[in-house]
């Protein structure tokens, strides 16, 4: 079964057991799925899905970073609670030891020496940890072992 496909079925899911927050923020999400359908004309891939969904793990981050600084705690927890939802259909992501380990062996594979070799690294993680690890902890860890 497909991401896709589960997520639709665990919107009934949410219908039936009247799990109202959870049946919208995943209605919420198959909305932007079908616009980029209709819009691209395909059908998503499971790699695909999982760039929207961190895509818009991004977005509801950025939100409630905004609504805290707001004093709108109630908007920000919303906002967590959404991530949270959304996290659950996401690959299990790596630790900080396991993204440590695996980006060292990138860098030994394609011979990166310094940060001017960051593009290159940050494009082969990119395909090496697909859905596994957010863009911007996978930049981090990557400066952070090229400064060295």
């Amino acid at each position: 079964m497909s991401v896709k496909e589960q997520i639709l079925n665990d919107i009934k899911e949410a219908m039936k057991s009247k799990d109202n927050f959870k049946r919208d923020t995943l209605r919420l999400i198959n909305s932007v799925f079908k616009q980029i359908e209709v819009d691209e004309r395909v059908d998503l891939s499971d790699e695909r899905v999982f760039a929207i969904l961190q895509t818009e793990i991004k977005r509801r981050n950025e939100s409630a970073t905004q609504y805290k600084a707001g004093a709108r705690e109630d908007l920000a927890d919303k906002e967590l609670n959404e991530i949270a939802i959304i996290s659950s259909y996401l690959p299990k992501q790596l630790n900080d030891e396991e993204l440590e380990a695996k980006m060292k062996e990138l860098i030994a594979s394609i011979g990166a020496n310094d940060i001017k070799d960051l593009g290159k690294l940050m494009k082969v993680a990119k395909d090496e940890f697909g859905a596994s690890c957010d863009g911007k902890r996978m930049s981090e860890c990557a400066k952070k072992m090229l400064s060295k």
